[in-house]
C-alpha cells in the first residue's frame, strides 16, 4: 500500500488557511472510478492540497462501479483519513455508465459547483483554482479545461493517439461547431443545475457524452470559459480507450451532427 502511504500528509496540509477565498461557494469533486487502486490516493492527495492551499470549501465524491482490483476498499481508508465530511464514498454494484455516475455522485453532492475529472492523474488538480476565477471573471455556467487553445497540451501520448486525438477535434469543429476547442475532454466545472440539466437532456454514452454535453450547452445557450491545461497520459492502469470506443465515438458524432 505504498500508494496510499503517500496521502498520509502531515496534518498541516490539510488544513484551510482563514480568510483567502470566500466561503459562500461550496466544489463538490465527483471521481468516478474502475480500477483505479494506485492512482486514487495520489489524486485524492493532490486535490486536499490543491484546495486547501487556495481555501476554497470542497468535498471529494468518489463513486466506483465495483472495481475488482480493491478500489473501493483504498476508497474507505481515505475516508478515514481526511474524514467523512472530505471524502464520501459513494459506490455503485457494477459499471452503470458515466452519466448515470454523475448523477449518482450529485445526489449525495452538498455544493453549489460540480467539478468533474478522471481519477488517474490525467487531470491535476493545480488547475483548479484557476477554473475557479475563470467562472467568476466571466460568471460562466461551465468552464472546461482544454488540451487544444493556449498552452494547453498533451504528454505521454504517442504519435498515432496524439493525431488521432487532433483529427477527432478538428472533425468535431467542422460538423458541429460547438464554441469551445476541447469536446472530448472531461475536466470540467459546471454550475450543479447546468450540470443536472445538461445530464437530462444527454442520450449519448462513452466518450461521446463528453462532447454532448458541450453541443447542448450550446444548444441551451449556458455560456462556456476555457482554461488550458496539460493533460497527462495515466501512469498506473491500462488506457480504457480502444477500438470499440473509437467506433462509438464516430457513430455518435454523425447522430450529434445529424439531430442538432
Amino acid at each position: 500500500m505504498a500508494a496510499l502511504e503517500a496521502s498520509r500528509i502531515s496534518p498541516r496540509s490539510r488544513r484551510e488557511p482563514k480568510g483567502r477565498a470566500p466561503r459562500q461557494d461550496k466544489y463538490s469533486v465527483l471521481l468516478p472510478t474502475y480500477n483505479e487502486r494506485e492512482n486514487l490516493p495520489f489524486i485524492v492527495w493532490l486535490l486536499v492540497k490543491s484546495f486547501s492551499e487556495s481555501g476554497f470549501n470542497y468535498e471529494i465524491i468518489i463513486i466506483d462501479d465495483g472495481s475488482p482490483d480493491g478500489t473501493r476498499d483504498v476508497a474507505e481508508e481515505l475516508e478515514k483519513i481526511y474524514g467523512s465530511d472530505r471524502i464520501l464514498l459513494r459506490p455503485r454494484e457494477k459499471k452503470l455508465g458515466l452519466g448515470t455516475a454523475y448523477i449518482h455522485g450529485m445526489k449525495h453532492a452538498t455544493g453549489n459547483y460540480i467539478i468533474i475529472m478522471d481519477a488517474d492523474l490525467s487531470h491535476h488538480p493545480k488547475f483548479i483554482p484557476e477554473f475557479i476565477r475563470k467562472q467568476k471573471e466571466g460568471n460562466f455556467d461551465i468552464v472546461s479545461g482544454t488540451r487544444y487553445k493556449g498552452n494547453g497540451g498533451v504528454y505521454g501520448w504517442d504519435l498515432k493517439r496524439k493525431i488521432i486525438s487532433r483529427v477527432a477535434n478538428f472533425i468535431t469543429q467542422i460538423l458541429l461547431r460547438p464554441g469551445a476547442s476541447d469536446l472530448t475532454g472531461s475536466f470540467r466545472l459546471y454550475r450543479k443545475e447546468v450540470l443536472q440539466k445538461l445530464i437530462g437532456k444527454c442520450i449519448s454514452k462513452g466518450y461521446v457524452f463528453q462532447m454532448e454535453m458541450i453541443v447542448r450547452a450550446r444548444q441551451l445557450n449556458y455560456t462556456i470559459g476555457e482554461v488550458p491545461i496539460s493533460f497527462v497520459d495515466r501512469v498506473y492502469g491500462e488506457s480504457k480507450l480502444g477500438g470499440n470506443e473509437i467506433v462509438s465515438f464516430l457513430k455518435g458524432l454523425l447522430t450529434l451532427f445529424a439531430t442538432t
